[in-house]
């Protein structure tokens, strides 16, 4: 919880990444029973709603670049959650869950909606809602 005499940043940036380091938090809390950071389960649910996908598509569905995708990647290939194979050419890799991998997300969707849940009380429904519009906007309007 912030200070009472916090002072929000002048900076855009500095204000969304500090925020999204507190939602973060309640996120990753909640998945580390099953060894998974928000990210890494994000990551999980963006192949799922989008397999078999490509990794530069998948790249572009997450706001990364190419290069970082590769590297959050790694650890869910090496755990067994995802399988990086080669696409319809030399330059493309396709992903996808494992049966692992689809067993875990399975598994820690209650704890994903108890997070989801968690965020909405301490942060408001009413607020959620109109936050998450605003976050999408944003995510189009800077694309």
């Amino acid at each position: 919880m912030p200070h009472q005499s916090y002072l929000p940043p002048p900076c855009h940036c500095t204000a969304i990444r500090q925020a999204a380091r507190q939602v973060t938090q309640i996120y990753d809390r909640h998945l580390a029973p099953a060894g998974l950071r928000a990210s890494q389960f994000s990551l999980l649910r963006a192949v799922r709603r989008h397999e078999p996908v490509g990794m530069q598509s998948l790249a572009e569905i997450c706001v990364m670049d190419r290069t970082t995708m590769s590297r959050a990647l790694r650890p869910l290939e090496r755990d067994g959650l995802v399988n990086v194979s080669p696409g319809s050419d030399a330059r493309t890799r396709l992903v996808q869950l494992t049966p692992t991998g689809l067993s875990l997300l399975e598994h820690m969707a209650p704890a994903w909606e108890q997070a989801q849940a968690e965020f909405e009380r301490r942060f408001g429904v009413d607020e959620t809602t109109g936050f998450r519009a605003m976050l999408s906007r944003a995510v189009v309007q800077m694309a």
